[in-house]
Protein backbone atom coordinates (compact mmCIF):
# COMPACT_ATOMS: atom_id res chain seq x y z
CA UNK A 1 0.00 0.00 0.00
CA UNK A 2 1.41 3.37 -1.03
CA UNK A 3 0.77 6.50 0.96
CA UNK A 4 0.92 9.89 -0.74
CA UNK A 5 1.14 13.23 1.04
CA UNK A 6 -1.06 16.00 -0.28
CA UNK A 7 1.10 18.68 -1.89
CA UNK A 8 -0.42 22.14 -1.47
CA UNK A 9 -0.89 24.28 -4.55
CA UNK A 10 1.27 27.40 -4.86
CA UNK A 11 -0.17 30.84 -5.57
CA UNK A 12 1.24 30.83 -9.11
CA UNK A 13 -0.34 27.42 -9.71
CA UNK A 14 -3.69 28.68 -8.41
CA UNK A 15 -3.60 31.69 -10.74
CA UNK A 16 -2.53 29.50 -13.67
CA UNK A 17 -5.47 27.22 -12.93
CA UNK A 18 -7.91 30.15 -12.94
CA UNK A 19 -6.63 31.39 -16.28
CA UNK A 20 -6.41 27.93 -17.86
CA UNK A 21 -9.69 26.47 -16.65
CA UNK A 22 -12.00 29.49 -16.78
CA UNK A 23 -12.16 31.80 -19.81
CA UNK A 24 -11.01 35.33 -18.94
CA UNK A 25 -12.47 38.33 -20.78
CA UNK A 26 -9.32 40.39 -20.27
CA UNK A 27 -7.33 37.68 -22.07
CA UNK A 28 -9.61 36.37 -24.82
CA UNK A 29 -12.29 39.05 -25.14
CA UNK A 30 -15.89 38.41 -26.16
CA UNK A 31 -15.59 34.61 -26.20
CA UNK A 32 -15.26 34.73 -22.41
CA UNK A 33 -18.45 36.75 -21.91
CA UNK A 34 -21.19 34.68 -20.29
CA UNK A 35 -24.32 36.81 -19.81
CA UNK A 36 -26.81 35.68 -17.22
CA UNK A 37 -26.80 34.61 -13.60
CA UNK A 38 -27.11 30.82 -13.88
CA UNK A 39 -23.47 30.09 -13.03
CA UNK A 40 -23.42 32.79 -10.39
CA UNK A 41 -26.49 31.36 -8.67
CA UNK A 42 -24.93 27.91 -8.68
CA UNK A 43 -21.65 29.27 -7.26
CA UNK A 44 -23.44 31.24 -4.56
CA UNK A 45 -25.54 28.23 -3.55
CA UNK A 46 -22.37 26.14 -3.35
CA UNK A 47 -20.68 28.75 -1.14
CA UNK A 48 -23.67 29.27 1.14
CA UNK A 49 -24.84 32.58 -0.34
CA UNK A 50 -22.01 34.73 1.06
CA UNK A 51 -23.46 37.89 -0.51
CA UNK A 52 -26.32 37.80 2.02
CA UNK A 53 -23.87 38.23 4.91
CA UNK A 54 -22.84 41.84 4.24
CA UNK A 55 -24.56 44.99 2.95
CA UNK A 56 -23.28 46.54 -0.26
CA UNK A 57 -23.10 49.44 -2.69
CA UNK A 58 -23.40 48.41 -6.37
CA UNK A 59 -21.74 50.56 -9.06
CA UNK A 60 -22.16 50.38 -12.84
CA UNK A 61 -21.30 52.75 -15.71
CA UNK A 62 -19.30 53.05 -18.91
CA UNK A 63 -16.46 55.09 -17.40
CA UNK A 64 -15.50 56.16 -13.90
CA UNK A 65 -17.05 53.28 -12.01
CA UNK A 66 -13.66 52.15 -10.70
CA UNK A 67 -12.67 55.60 -9.44
CA UNK A 68 -16.15 56.16 -7.99
CA UNK A 69 -16.01 52.79 -6.24
CA UNK A 70 -12.66 53.66 -4.67
CA UNK A 71 -13.84 57.14 -3.60
CA UNK A 72 -16.85 55.63 -1.84
CA UNK A 73 -14.80 52.82 -0.28
CA UNK A 74 -12.16 55.25 1.03
CA UNK A 75 -14.83 57.47 2.61
CA UNK A 76 -16.47 54.47 4.28
CA UNK A 77 -13.06 53.45 5.61
CA UNK A 78 -12.67 56.92 7.11
CA UNK A 79 -15.97 56.34 8.90
CA UNK A 80 -14.28 53.42 10.69
CA UNK A 81 -15.92 50.63 8.70
CA UNK A 82 -14.29 47.41 7.49
CA UNK A 83 -14.85 47.81 3.74
CA UNK A 84 -14.67 45.13 1.07
CA UNK A 85 -13.92 46.37 -2.45
CA UNK A 86 -14.40 44.29 -5.59
CA UNK A 87 -13.31 45.84 -8.89
CA UNK A 88 -12.04 44.75 -12.31
CA UNK A 89 -9.89 44.40 -14.26
CA UNK A 90 -6.58 44.28 -12.42
CA UNK A 91 -3.54 46.10 -13.78
CA UNK A 92 -0.69 43.87 -12.61
CA UNK A 93 -1.73 41.37 -9.93
CA UNK A 94 -4.99 39.40 -9.80
CA UNK A 95 -5.35 40.23 -6.12
CA UNK A 96 -6.01 43.91 -6.90
CA UNK A 97 -9.59 42.88 -7.65
CA UNK A 98 -10.32 41.88 -4.06
CA UNK A 99 -9.44 44.22 -1.20
CA UNK A 100 -10.46 44.92 2.37
CA UNK A 101 -9.61 48.42 3.61
CA UNK A 102 -7.19 48.71 0.72
CA UNK A 103 -5.27 45.52 1.44
CA UNK A 104 -5.35 42.94 -1.34
CA UNK A 105 -6.48 39.40 -0.61
CA UNK A 106 -3.60 37.24 0.61
CA UNK A 107 -2.02 34.70 -1.71
CA UNK A 108 -2.85 31.95 0.77
CA UNK A 109 -6.56 32.84 0.56
CA UNK A 110 -6.53 32.61 -3.24
CA UNK A 111 -4.92 29.17 -2.94
CA UNK A 112 -7.39 28.12 -0.26
CA UNK A 113 -10.38 29.06 -2.40
CA UNK A 114 -9.10 27.23 -5.46
CA UNK A 115 -8.10 24.11 -3.52
CA UNK A 116 -11.34 23.93 -1.55
CA UNK A 117 -13.64 24.45 -4.53
CA UNK A 118 -11.67 23.14 -7.50
CA UNK A 119 -13.82 20.06 -8.06
CA UNK A 120 -16.97 22.20 -8.19
CA UNK A 121 -15.32 24.72 -10.52
CA UNK A 122 -14.18 21.90 -12.81
CA UNK A 123 -17.75 20.69 -13.02
CA UNK A 124 -19.49 24.07 -13.43
CA UNK A 125 -16.93 25.71 -15.74
CA UNK A 126 -17.77 29.32 -14.82
CA UNK A 127 -16.07 32.27 -16.49
CA UNK A 128 -12.96 33.81 -14.96
CA UNK A 129 -14.99 36.83 -13.84
CA UNK A 130 -17.64 34.65 -12.21
CA UNK A 131 -14.97 32.74 -10.29
CA UNK A 132 -13.13 35.89 -9.21
CA UNK A 133 -16.38 37.45 -8.04
CA UNK A 134 -17.31 34.30 -6.11
CA UNK A 135 -13.90 34.36 -4.43
CA UNK A 136 -14.41 38.00 -3.45
CA UNK A 137 -17.87 37.41 -2.00
CA UNK A 138 -16.62 34.34 -0.10
CA UNK A 139 -13.65 36.31 1.25
CA UNK A 140 -15.78 39.27 2.35
CA UNK A 141 -18.10 36.92 4.25
CA UNK A 142 -15.21 35.05 5.85
CA UNK A 143 -13.56 38.28 6.95
CA UNK A 144 -16.87 39.71 8.18
CA UNK A 145 -16.73 43.06 6.38
CA UNK A 146 -19.12 45.78 7.53
CA UNK A 147 -19.99 46.71 3.96
CA UNK A 148 -18.75 45.94 0.43
CA UNK A 149 -18.45 48.19 -2.61
CA UNK A 150 -19.05 46.04 -5.68
CA UNK A 151 -18.21 47.23 -9.20
CA UNK A 152 -20.13 45.77 -12.13
CA UNK A 153 -17.94 43.93 -14.63
CA UNK A 154 -19.78 44.54 -17.90
CA UNK A 155 -23.20 46.06 -18.43
CA UNK A 156 -25.44 45.50 -15.46
CA UNK A 157 -28.65 43.58 -16.10
CA UNK A 158 -26.90 40.31 -16.95
CA UNK A 159 -23.68 40.91 -15.03
CA UNK A 160 -22.70 38.32 -12.44
CA UNK A 161 -22.61 40.94 -9.68
CA UNK A 162 -26.31 41.66 -10.19
CA UNK A 163 -27.16 38.87 -7.79
CA UNK A 164 -26.80 41.32 -4.89
CA UNK A 165 -29.52 43.58 -3.49
CA UNK A 166 -27.51 46.59 -2.31
CA UNK A 167 -28.26 49.44 0.05
CA UNK A 168 -27.61 51.82 -2.85
CA UNK A 169 -27.15 51.49 -6.60
CA UNK A 170 -24.93 53.90 -8.56
CA UNK A 171 -24.63 54.36 -12.34
CA UNK A 172 -21.82 56.74 -13.26
CA UNK A 173 -22.47 57.51 -16.95
CA UNK A 174 -23.37 56.00 -20.32
CA UNK A 175 -21.08 55.91 -23.37
CA UNK A 176 -20.35 53.72 -26.35
CA UNK A 177 -18.36 50.70 -25.20
CA UNK A 178 -18.90 46.95 -25.57
CA UNK A 179 -21.66 47.73 -28.05
CA UNK A 180 -21.65 44.13 -29.33
CA UNK A 181 -23.04 43.07 -25.95
CA UNK A 182 -24.92 46.12 -24.69
CA UNK A 183 -26.45 47.65 -27.81
CA UNK A 184 -25.61 50.22 -30.45
CA UNK A 185 -27.48 53.22 -29.02
CA UNK A 186 -27.06 55.10 -25.76
CA UNK A 187 -30.64 54.23 -24.83
CA UNK A 188 -30.01 50.51 -25.27
CA UNK A 189 -26.78 50.67 -23.26
CA UNK A 190 -28.57 52.66 -20.54
CA UNK A 191 -31.21 49.94 -20.43
CA UNK A 192 -28.56 47.32 -19.69
CA UNK A 193 -26.88 49.48 -17.03
CA UNK A 194 -30.28 50.30 -15.49
CA UNK A 195 -30.69 46.58 -14.89
CA UNK A 196 -28.92 47.02 -11.54
CA UNK A 197 -31.73 49.29 -10.28
CA UNK A 198 -33.91 47.27 -7.92
CA UNK A 199 -37.28 47.74 -6.26
CA UNK A 200 -37.21 50.12 -3.30
CA UNK A 201 -33.39 50.47 -3.46
CA UNK A 202 -32.19 54.10 -3.79
CA UNK A 203 -30.16 54.91 -6.89
CA UNK A 204 -27.78 57.69 -7.92
CA UNK A 205 -27.21 58.46 -11.61
CA UNK A 206 -23.97 60.33 -12.27
CA UNK A 207 -24.58 61.77 -15.74
CA UNK A 208 -27.54 61.78 -18.11
CA UNK A 209 -28.47 63.09 -21.54
CA UNK A 210 -31.75 63.29 -23.48
CA UNK A 211 -31.34 59.68 -24.65
CA UNK A 212 -30.57 58.08 -21.31
CA UNK A 213 -32.60 60.07 -18.77
CA UNK A 214 -35.99 58.67 -19.91
CA UNK A 215 -34.59 55.12 -19.61
CA UNK A 216 -33.58 55.69 -16.00
CA UNK A 217 -36.86 57.45 -15.17
CA UNK A 218 -38.88 54.54 -16.57
CA UNK A 219 -36.86 51.99 -14.62
CA UNK A 220 -37.15 54.06 -11.45
CA UNK A 221 -40.91 54.27 -11.90
CA UNK A 222 -41.03 50.49 -12.30
CA UNK A 223 -38.92 50.04 -9.15
CA UNK A 224 -40.81 52.59 -7.03
CA UNK A 225 -37.88 54.95 -6.40
CA UNK A 226 -38.88 58.21 -8.07
CA UNK A 227 -38.29 61.34 -6.00
CA UNK A 228 -35.87 64.17 -5.27
CA UNK A 229 -33.77 65.44 -2.40
CA UNK A 230 -31.16 63.99 -0.12
CA UNK A 231 -32.62 64.99 3.23
CA UNK A 232 -35.19 62.18 3.42
CA UNK A 233 -34.87 58.50 4.17
CA UNK A 234 -37.50 57.50 1.62
CA UNK A 235 -36.40 55.57 -1.47
CA UNK A 236 -35.34 57.96 -4.19
CA UNK A 237 -33.66 58.44 -7.56
CA UNK A 238 -31.03 61.18 -7.73
CA UNK A 239 -29.32 62.70 -10.77
CA UNK A 240 -25.90 63.81 -9.50
CA UNK A 241 -25.24 66.16 -12.42
CA UNK A 242 -28.30 68.20 -11.39
CA UNK A 243 -27.55 68.42 -7.66
CA UNK A 244 -24.56 70.80 -7.39
CA UNK A 245 -23.83 69.41 -3.95
CA UNK A 246 -20.10 69.23 -4.69
CA UNK A 247 -20.08 72.90 -5.67
CA UNK A 248 -21.79 73.84 -2.41
CA UNK A 249 -19.29 71.74 -0.49
CA UNK A 250 -16.41 73.49 -2.25
CA UNK A 251 -17.84 76.89 -1.40
CA UNK A 252 -17.55 75.97 2.27
CA UNK A 253 -14.27 74.07 2.20
CA UNK A 254 -12.64 72.94 -1.06
CA UNK A 255 -12.22 69.14 -0.97
CA UNK A 256 -8.80 68.01 -2.11
CA UNK A 257 -8.82 64.79 -4.11
CA UNK A 258 -5.85 62.47 -4.57
CA UNK A 259 -7.13 61.78 -8.10
CA UNK A 260 -6.06 64.56 -10.46
CA UNK A 261 -7.67 63.79 -13.82
CA UNK A 262 -10.05 66.41 -15.21
CA UNK A 263 -12.74 63.73 -15.48
CA UNK A 264 -12.49 63.07 -11.74
CA UNK A 265 -14.67 66.09 -10.99
CA UNK A 266 -17.59 64.12 -12.42
CA UNK A 267 -16.68 61.03 -10.43
CA UNK A 268 -16.30 63.10 -7.26
CA UNK A 269 -19.73 64.63 -7.83
CA UNK A 270 -21.27 61.18 -8.29
CA UNK A 271 -19.45 59.75 -5.27
CA UNK A 272 -20.36 62.76 -3.12
CA UNK A 273 -24.08 62.50 -3.91
CA UNK A 274 -23.93 58.72 -3.42
CA UNK A 275 -22.31 59.19 0.00
CA UNK A 276 -24.93 61.76 1.00
CA UNK A 277 -27.65 59.30 0.07
CA UNK A 278 -25.82 56.45 1.79
CA UNK A 279 -25.40 58.47 4.99
CA UNK A 280 -29.19 58.53 5.43
CA UNK A 281 -29.39 54.78 4.94
CA UNK A 282 -26.52 54.02 7.31
CA UNK A 283 -27.89 56.38 9.96
CA UNK A 284 -30.84 54.01 10.32
CA UNK A 285 -28.29 51.27 11.06
CA UNK A 286 -26.59 53.35 13.73
CA UNK A 287 -23.60 54.29 11.55
CA UNK A 288 -22.43 57.90 11.21
CA UNK A 289 -21.11 58.92 7.78
CA UNK A 290 -20.25 62.61 7.65
CA UNK A 291 -18.87 65.22 5.27
CA UNK A 292 -15.56 65.00 7.11
CA UNK A 293 -15.36 61.31 6.19
CA UNK A 294 -15.93 62.15 2.50
CA UNK A 295 -13.28 64.85 2.52
CA UNK A 296 -10.68 62.62 4.14
CA UNK A 297 -11.64 59.74 1.85
CA UNK A 298 -11.29 61.87 -1.27
CA UNK A 299 -7.99 63.36 -0.10
CA UNK A 300 -6.47 59.92 0.58
CA UNK A 301 -8.33 57.71 -1.89
CA UNK A 302 -5.23 56.20 -3.51
CA UNK A 303 -3.36 55.87 -0.22
CA UNK A 304 -6.31 54.17 1.49
CA UNK A 305 -7.48 51.87 -1.30
CA UNK A 306 -4.38 51.26 -3.44
CA UNK A 307 -5.95 52.70 -6.61
CA UNK A 308 -3.42 53.12 -9.42
CA UNK A 309 -3.30 54.25 -13.04
CA UNK A 310 -5.71 57.19 -12.94
CA UNK A 311 -3.82 60.23 -14.26
CA UNK A 312 -0.90 59.00 -12.20
CA UNK A 313 2.51 60.67 -12.27
CA UNK A 314 5.20 58.01 -12.72
CA UNK A 315 8.18 60.33 -13.09
CA UNK A 316 8.83 64.08 -12.83
CA UNK A 317 11.80 64.50 -15.21
CA UNK A 318 10.46 64.28 -17.78
CA UNK A 319 6.91 64.53 -16.48
CA UNK A 320 5.51 61.03 -17.18
CA UNK A 321 1.81 60.35 -16.67
CA UNK A 322 -0.30 57.24 -17.23
CA UNK A 323 -4.06 56.84 -17.39
CA UNK A 324 -6.38 53.89 -17.99
CA UNK A 325 -8.89 55.76 -20.17
CA UNK A 326 -9.56 53.36 -23.03
CA UNK A 327 -12.49 54.62 -25.11
CA UNK A 328 -13.36 57.93 -26.77
CA UNK A 329 -15.68 58.90 -23.92
CA UNK A 330 -12.80 58.67 -21.42
CA UNK A 331 -9.86 59.70 -23.60
CA UNK A 332 -11.42 63.00 -24.62
CA UNK A 333 -10.86 64.21 -21.04
CA UNK A 334 -7.30 62.90 -21.10
CA UNK A 335 -6.71 64.77 -24.37
CA UNK A 336 -8.05 68.01 -22.89
CA UNK A 337 -5.74 67.73 -19.89
CA UNK A 338 -2.75 66.94 -22.10
CA UNK A 339 -3.51 70.02 -24.20
CA UNK A 340 -3.53 72.13 -21.03
CA UNK A 341 -0.19 70.70 -19.89
CA UNK A 342 1.31 71.29 -23.32
CA UNK A 343 1.11 75.05 -22.78
CA UNK A 344 3.74 74.82 -20.02
CA UNK A 345 5.92 72.08 -21.53
CA UNK A 346 7.71 71.57 -24.80
CA UNK A 347 7.01 68.36 -26.74
CA UNK A 348 4.22 65.91 -25.94
CA UNK A 349 5.23 62.25 -26.37
CA UNK A 350 2.33 59.78 -26.41
CA UNK A 351 2.88 56.05 -25.85
CA UNK A 352 -0.39 54.36 -26.74
CA UNK A 353 -1.79 50.93 -27.48
CA UNK A 354 -5.35 49.61 -27.62
CA UNK A 355 -7.29 46.35 -27.84
CA UNK A 356 -9.52 45.12 -30.60
CA UNK A 357 -12.97 45.74 -29.09
CA UNK A 358 -12.56 49.50 -28.67
CA UNK A 359 -13.68 52.41 -30.86
CA UNK A 360 -10.14 53.06 -32.07
CA UNK A 361 -11.06 55.43 -34.90
CA UNK A 362 -13.08 57.63 -32.54
CA UNK A 363 -10.19 57.65 -30.07
CA UNK A 364 -7.80 58.70 -32.83
CA UNK A 365 -10.05 61.66 -33.64
CA UNK A 366 -9.86 63.11 -30.11
CA UNK A 367 -6.13 62.57 -29.51
CA UNK A 368 -3.88 65.67 -29.63
CA UNK A 369 -2.54 66.43 -33.11
CA UNK A 370 0.56 68.27 -31.91
CA UNK A 371 2.39 65.30 -30.43
CA UNK A 372 4.91 62.61 -31.21
CA UNK A 373 3.40 59.12 -31.11
CA UNK A 374 4.91 55.80 -30.05
CA UNK A 375 2.33 53.18 -30.98
CA UNK A 376 2.69 49.90 -29.16
CA UNK A 377 0.96 46.66 -28.23
CA UNK A 378 0.57 45.03 -24.83
CA UNK A 379 1.23 41.35 -24.15
CA UNK A 380 -2.27 40.14 -25.00
CA UNK A 381 -3.49 38.65 -28.24
CA UNK A 382 -6.35 41.17 -28.08
CA UNK A 383 -3.86 43.99 -28.70
CA UNK A 384 -4.13 45.80 -32.01
CA UNK A 385 -0.76 45.53 -33.79
CA UNK A 386 1.28 48.69 -33.33
CA UNK A 387 1.85 48.95 -37.09
CA UNK A 388 -1.91 48.94 -37.67
CA UNK A 389 -2.38 51.66 -35.05
CA UNK A 390 0.27 53.79 -36.79
CA UNK A 391 -1.33 53.30 -40.22
CA UNK A 392 -4.79 54.14 -38.86
CA UNK A 393 -3.50 57.26 -37.16
CA UNK A 394 -1.82 58.43 -40.36
CA UNK A 395 -5.06 57.93 -42.28
CA UNK A 396 -7.13 59.95 -39.76
CA UNK A 397 -4.86 62.62 -38.28
CA UNK A 398 -4.61 65.88 -40.26
CA UNK A 399 -1.02 66.29 -39.05
CA UNK A 400 1.60 63.59 -39.66
CA UNK A 401 4.77 63.59 -37.63
CA UNK A 402 7.53 61.86 -39.56
CA UNK A 403 8.98 60.69 -36.25
CA UNK A 404 5.86 58.74 -35.24
CA UNK A 405 6.69 55.05 -35.04
CA UNK A 406 5.44 51.59 -34.04
CA UNK A 407 7.04 49.44 -31.32
CA UNK A 408 6.52 45.76 -30.66
CA UNK A 409 6.42 46.08 -26.87
CA UNK A 410 5.34 48.60 -24.24
CA UNK A 411 8.82 48.61 -22.74
CA UNK A 412 10.43 49.36 -26.09
CA UNK A 413 8.00 52.22 -26.76
CA UNK A 414 8.55 53.79 -23.32
CA UNK A 415 12.33 53.51 -23.61
CA UNK A 416 12.17 55.18 -27.03
CA UNK A 417 10.06 58.02 -25.63
CA UNK A 418 12.42 58.47 -22.68
CA UNK A 419 15.40 58.58 -25.02
CA UNK A 420 13.85 61.35 -27.12
CA UNK A 421 12.21 63.41 -24.36
CA UNK A 422 13.92 66.25 -22.53
CA UNK A 423 13.18 67.27 -18.95
CA UNK A 424 10.88 69.98 -20.29
CA UNK A 425 8.72 67.50 -22.23
CA UNK A 426 5.73 65.33 -21.27
CA UNK A 427 5.39 61.58 -21.76
CA UNK A 428 1.87 60.15 -21.62
CA UNK A 429 1.25 56.38 -21.44
CA UNK A 430 -2.20 54.92 -22.02
CA UNK A 431 -4.88 53.60 -24.37
CA UNK A 432 -5.69 50.47 -22.39
CA UNK A 433 -5.45 48.91 -18.95
CA UNK A 434 -2.91 46.46 -20.37
CA UNK A 435 -0.51 49.17 -21.51
CA UNK A 436 -0.77 50.98 -18.17
CA UNK A 437 -0.33 47.72 -16.26
CA UNK A 438 2.88 46.90 -18.11
CA UNK A 439 4.10 50.48 -17.63
CA UNK A 440 3.59 50.27 -13.87
CA UNK A 441 5.85 47.24 -13.66
CA UNK A 442 8.62 49.25 -15.34
CA UNK A 443 8.40 52.01 -12.76
CA UNK A 444 7.15 51.02 -9.32
CA UNK A 445 4.25 48.82 -8.27
CA UNK A 446 3.91 48.14 -4.54
CA UNK A 447 0.76 46.28 -3.52
CA UNK A 448 -1.13 47.13 -0.35
CA UNK A 449 -0.55 43.96 1.69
Amino acid sequence: MHCFLKINMTYDEAISYLYASTPAFHLIGKDAYKPGLENTIALMEHLGKPYTKWPSVHIAGTNGKGSTSHLIAASLQCAGLKVGLYTSPHLVDFRERIRINGQVIGQEKVVQFVEDHRSFLDQLRPSFFETAMAMAFWYFAEQKVDIAVVEVGLGGRLDSTNIITPLLSVITNIGFDHTEFLGDTLAKIAGEKAGIIKSDVPCVIGETNPETAPVFMAKAQECNILGNGLETTTCQLWFADQCNYLRRCRERDIPVCELHGLYQDKNMQTAYVALRALSNILRERGISLTTDHYKRGFAQVCTLTGLRGRWETLCNKPLTICDTGHNSHGIKYVAQQLQQLSTTHNTLHIVIGMVDDKDVEEVMKVLPTQARYYFTQAKTHRAIPASKMLALHNSISPIHNAQDNAYSSVKEAILAAQKEATDQDIIFIGGSNYVVGEALTLFDYPLHE
